[in-house]
This record gives structure tokens, C-alpha cells and sequence, in this order.
């Protein structure tokens, strides 16, 4: 047993690491690029003249070169009413570089032209998701620190033989002519003719704006006010210098702490949803481009960051309307995915929108009732644990009927530590690494399948040695080695670590969703499962004792083996939700606890496993008849 666990253990962590790639985001559109590079001249033009003079040649030579690029880009972009206002402003913009005018007045106008391309363009310049700069740190050492130094003053090892310098991330003078939305989208598109490159490439979008925070933090003063004085669009278009013109010094000193700090809004049910919608749209808009990669990758974005964080509350409340909602969700993925025209997505889209609005308003309210959050703690833990304590609780009892107590400690270890890596995969995920949605459906589609093959096989091997007068020999002599104890603890990790971390953010949402009146009635419910789970556990234990050794034998081997074909299901559903496989609905019947979904890839693997269970257990009674056989002569 040992030599093939290991080999199926290796093959699954090689099948994890495709967890760490994160989805790309592709280069913005020119209205993007435009108002990046008016940022970039606000920024960047009061230090290269002083006085009516050029204090650093090549700068000004590079301001002229991006306002010349700017003029073609408003050009080029679709005709609007304001269009020739902005000719006019980037004109007078020009002019003003020319003259050398004063470095404050011309980075107004920059700011004010970029302001103004915003509104009429309508590009949206605030993040999703409130962005943490706690997740931004890390990203800095890995990505800037080398250039930019650890401490953001511009004097990494690499950036000394670099024309121009990189940037000193802790001037306030050059930072308050920022925004966090310019940090961003430099972060985004890089800088031409510099060695700062776009990393769009490298850090998806939660990532960059989680850096910007970060690096805006780095010129910024704590101040003794922690009360939230702006939103995050403001934290997010404004600069410091803009809010110290308008409201003051000291309004710009909160502002620069804040949009180092944001507040962090957890997010409920209806902004989980806003966030599918908004990001839906984004897709579409992507589509209609001509990006079917980004536009596909940000319809899963939306389902997994949004939408599934919601399904468990919504599947107590309206189970017809999640499955609707969720079917919506992935015809319009597939219409992507099948390279369907931009109208008939966009039919698919308003139809899923609809749903996602319904979704929203039975969602509404400002908690839960007590009865309903009981509820909803109860069967999120039954339904995501059963699996896990059926397993544990077949291999505890073999274990035990078959005498080898001293194994079961394998067992112990192997779902304890999984409970310490589940949570420890959460609290990664939450403060120090980007691990979102698709990450997490991989991680989960993995595991579960290869927990899949890990319980057939078990199952298989004991149907084998159900009959086997020197049954227990072999087990002596291969179970209890160190082979089949690791064997043993991988199956209950996995069995456990598969479902845990998802289980966590649905009780996060949940939490939310019930409000603080409704927080003793999910802790209630959960209780109540884990009390469920445990005396079902104890029931198999207790009644396997009491069963002829060859018909437990059977039953396990059965129970594994129905097992393998409910975890075939549920791993290529997550593969789906992460976008791995495209979907493809059937007429059939839908039970989520079994792993059967009316689609033909989830189906197709079950019946799969089920012809491998024929197959196998084919193998097994040929072998035992003639094991029989050369018994009696």
C-alpha cells in the first residue's frame, strides 16, 4: 500500500501547485492608459521645473513625448460631446509645459483633465474590494523592495545603475500628487521609457490595488483621529494635495492616513452580489472588446468572489432560486467559454442579473431570524463534514474490528493537522498571501479528487481480504509499517482539509448575515452539527463491532466505494466553479449531498468511477474464486 500512496500523495501536491497561479489581468484600454499618464505628469512635472527653468532635461523631454501620446489617444477614443474640450484642455495643458509654468498650477490642470476624462468615459476608479495593505507588504518585498528599497526611499540594489532613479516612495511631496488610483493603474501599465514594468501580468487586480494601499502608506503620518472621514471612491480619486487645497491641512493629513489604513468593510450577502454584478458587467465589456480571456476569467472571478459565498444561506432560504441563479451564472460563462456572439451573451447576462437581483432581495434584510441562522449553521456543517466523518469513522472502525488500535493514532494525527491547515490556509488567505476563489475551488477540486481514488482503492483493498484466512498477517506486516500509517493519515488530511476552508468563509458570510442578534443561534447550530456528526461517527463504531468481520468488510468496502463516486462529483464541480472545465447542463436529476450535478463532465466522472468499481471488484471475485478453488484441492 505504501509505495502507490506516496506516488498519489506527489501527484496530488503537483496538481496543488497549479492553486498558486493566480489569474492574470490584461493591460486596461486607452482611456485608462490616458488618464495613467495625465496622473503621471501631475505627479512628476513640479520637480522638473522650478522657477521658470529645467531642472532635469530628460523629464521635460518625457512630459512632451507623453502629452503627444495623450493628444493621439482623445483622438482616438469614441466621440463624445466633450471630446473637443478635452483637445482644448490638453492643448492648454501643453502650452503651459512649454512655458515652464509653475510645477502646482500645471499639476492641477493634469489632475483636472484626468478627473474630467473619468466622468465623461465613465471609468470607475474605485476598487471592488476595500484594499488591505497588510496583504500589500509582502507583495512590496518581493516585487519592489529590489528597486525600491525595503524601506521605499529608492535605494534598492537594483535601481543604482537605473536612468531615471527609481522613484523615492516616501516624498510627500511627490505622494500628495498621487492618487491611490494612480498608484494603482502605474502599478498596472508600469511607466514607458522607464524600468518600472506594468505587472498586470504578474498580480491581479485585488493584488495591485492591496500594493498601492501599501506604498500610499509609506509617505503617510498616523494621526490621533481614527474616525473614517472619506469613502473609498474618495480614498480612491482624490490626492492629499487636492483635499489639503479644498478642506486643509489637517484634512489632508486624515486623508493620508486613512488611504494608508481604509477602513475594512466586511462584506454580507448583498455586497458579495454587487460585487458579482459589477464584475459580470466588467466581463461583458471585456467580451465585447475582443478579450475572451479576461472577459471569462473575470465571469469566474464573479462567481467565486461573490455569488458562491452567499449559495449556502441562499440554498436555505430558496434551494429552486440558488440552483436557477447558479445555472445562469454558468450559461453565461459557457456562452464565453463557446466564443457565442457579445448579444446573445448579453441576453445570458441580463437573465443571470435577474436572478443575482432576486438573490439579493430575499437576502435583504438586516439579519437573519434566530430560527433560520440555527438552520443555515446546522446544514452548512452537516453537509460540507458528513463525507469527512463517514470516512474517518470507517477507517477508525476497521482499525479497531481488526485489532490494530496502535494505527488509529496515524488517523488522529493525520485529521488534526488538517483542521491546523485549514485554518491556517484561512488566515493566509485573509492577511498574507492571495489565495481567492479559483485558488480555493482548485485546492478543493484536487483534494477531492484524489480522495476519491484514495477511498476506492481503500475500498477495493478490503473487499480483497474479505474472505482471506492470512488477512491479518498482511495487515501486520503492511499496514502497521510506516507505508500504510502515512497512507492511513493522508486519507483522513485530505478527508478533512477538503472541505474545512470553504466551510470557513460560508460561517464568515453566515456571521454577517445574521447580524449580532442572530450570532448565538450560529454558534448554536454548529454545535448541534458537530454533536450530529460525532454521534453518527460514534453509531458506526459501535454498530461495526457488533457485525461478523467478513460483512463489515463488505459494508466499509461498499460505504468507501459509494464514497469515491460522491467525491468524483464534487471535484469536478469545483474544477468547474474554477474554471478549469466548461460546463455542459443535462436533463437529470440534482443532489448536491450525493455529488450529482445535471451536467455532463460531473456525471461523466461518476460514471467513471462507477465502471472502475465493476471493473475492480470484477478482479476481486475472479481472484477469490480461485483462491476457493485452490482451497479445495
Amino acid at each position: 500500500m505504501s509505495l502507490p500512496i506516496r506516488s498519489l500523495v506527489w501527484l496530488l501536491f503537483a496538481l496543488l501547485s497549479l492553486a498558486s497561479l493566480n489569474l492574470s489581468a490584461a493591460p486596461q484600454g486607452e482611456v485608462v492608459q490616458a488618464v495613467h499618464l495625465l496622473d503621471y505628469i501631475a505627479a512628476d512635472y513640479p520637480a522638473t521645473v522650478a522657477g521658470g527653468q529645467v531642472v532635469d532635461d530628460g523629464e521635460y523631454r518625457e512630459q512632451l513625448e507623453f502629452l503627444a501620446h495623450l493628444q493621439d489617444l482623445i483622438a482616438s477614443l469614441p466621440a463624445r460631446p466633450q471630446q473637443t474640450e478635452l483637445q482644448q484642455g490638453l492643448r492648454e495643458l501643453r502650452q503651459a509645459i512649454e512655458e515652464r509654468r509653475e510645477g502646482a498650477a500645471v499639476a492641477r490642470e493634469a489632475r483636472r483633465l484626468s478627473a474630467q476624462l473619468a466622468v465623461v468615459y465613465e471609468l470607475s476608479q474605485a476598487p471592488l474590494i476595500t484594499p488591505d495593505p497588510a496583504r500589500g507588504e509582502p507583495l512590496f518585498a518581493q516585487h519592489c523592495a529590489v528597486c525600491h528599497g525595503a524601506s521605499g526611499a529608492g535605494d534598492g540594489p537594483a535601481g543604482v545603475a537605473m536612468e531615471p532613479p527609481p522613484s523615492n516612495l516616501r516624498d510627500p511631496a511627490r505622494m500628495d500628487q498621487l492618487s491611490l488610483y494612480g498608484l494603482f493603474n502605474t502599478l498596472t501599465l508600469g511607466i514607458d521609457g522607464t524600468d518600472m514594468p506594468a505587472f498586470a501580468d504578474q498580480l491581479d487586480e485585488r493584488q495591485r490595488w492591496d500594493l498601492a494601499s501599501y506604498v500610499a502608506g509609506l509617505s503617510a503620518a498616523p494621526v490621533a483621529d481614527a474616525v473614517p472621514r472619506f469613502d473609498i471612491g474618495e480614498l480612491a480619486r482624490l490626492t492629499p494635495a487636492e483635499v489639503a487645497a479644498a478642506q486643509g491641512s489637517a484634512a489632508a493629513a486624515a486623508f493620508r492616513a486613512q488611504r494608508a489604513q481604509p477602513h475594512q468593510v466586511q462584506r454580507g450577502p448583498r455586497q458579495l452580489l454587487d460585487y458579482t454584478a459589477v464584475t459580470l458587467d466588467k466581463s461583458l465589456a471585456a467580451y465585447r472588446e475582443g478579450d475572451q480571456e479576461q472577459a471569462y476569467d473575470l465571469s469566474v472571478a464573479a462567481y467565486l468572489e461573490g455569488f458562491e459565498l452567499v449559495e449556502s444561506s441562499l440554498d436555505n432560504l430558496d434551494a429552486g432560486l440558488r440552483r436557477d441563479t447558479e445555472q445562469a451564472l454558468m450559461a453565461y460563462r459557457q456562452a464565453l467559454r463557446d466564443g457565442q456572439s457579445p448579444a446573445a451573451a448579453a441576453r445570458l447576462l441580463e437573465d443571470a442579473k435577474g436572478k443575482l437581483q432576486a438573490a439579493a432581495e430575499l437576502l435583504s434584510g438586516d439579519g437573519l431570524n434566530w430560527s433560520l441562522s440555527f438552520l443555515s449553521s446546522l446544514l452548512i456543517l452537516l453537509r460540507e463534514g458528513l463525507e469527512a466523518i463517514l470516512v474517518l469513522a470507517a477507517i477508525l472502525a476497521f482499525l479497531r474490528n481488526t485489532g490494530q488500535h496502535q494505527v488509529a493514532h496515524s488517523v488522529h494525527v493525520g485529521w488534526g493537522l488538517a483542521l491546523v491547515a485549514g485554518f491556517a490556509t484561512w488566515a493566509l488567505a485573509a492577511w498574507l498571501l492571495d489565495i481567492g476563489g479559483a485558488q480555493r475551488e482548485l485546492m478543493e477540486g484536487c483534494t477531492a479528487l484524489f480522495a476519491a481514488v484514495m477511498v476506492l482503492w481503500l475500498g477495493v483493498w478490503m473487499h480483497d481480504r474479505r474472505h482471506a484466512a492470512a488477512w491479518q498477517d498482511y495487515i501486520r506486516s503492511s499496514l502497521v509499517s510506516g507505508g500504510g500509517r502515512f497512507g492511513f493519515a493522508v486519507l483522513a488530511f485530505f478527508s478533512v482539509y477538503r472541505e474545512l476552508f470553504e466551510v470557513i468563509l460560508f460561517y464568515e458570510t453566515l456571521w454577517l448575515q445574521a447580524g449580532p442578534a442572530g450570532h448565538g443561534a450560529v454558534l448554536a447550530g454548529a454545535a448541534t452539527a458537530l454533536m450530529a456528526l460525532l454521534g453518527l461517527a460514534w453509531v458506526i463504531l459501535r454498530g461495526s463491532a457488533k457485525l461478523p468481520l467478513g460483512q463489515f468488510f463488505l459494508i466499509n468496502a461498499v460505504l468507501l466505494c459509494a464514497l469515491s463516486v460522491v467525491f468524483a462529483g464534487h471535484g469536478v464541480k469545483a474544477l468547474q466553479e474554477a474554471g478549469v472545465f466548461g460546463t455542459r447542463p443535462l436533463a437529470f436529476v440534482e443532489c448536491d449531498w450525493l455529488g450529482i450535478h445535471p451536467d455532463a463532465y460531473t456525471l461523466g466522472a461518476q460514471v467513471l468511477v462507477l465502471l472502475a468499481i465493476v471493473l475492480l471488484y470484477g478482479r476481486s471475485r475472479r481472484i477469490g474464486r480461485r483462491r476457493a478453488a485452490a482451497l479445495d484441492t
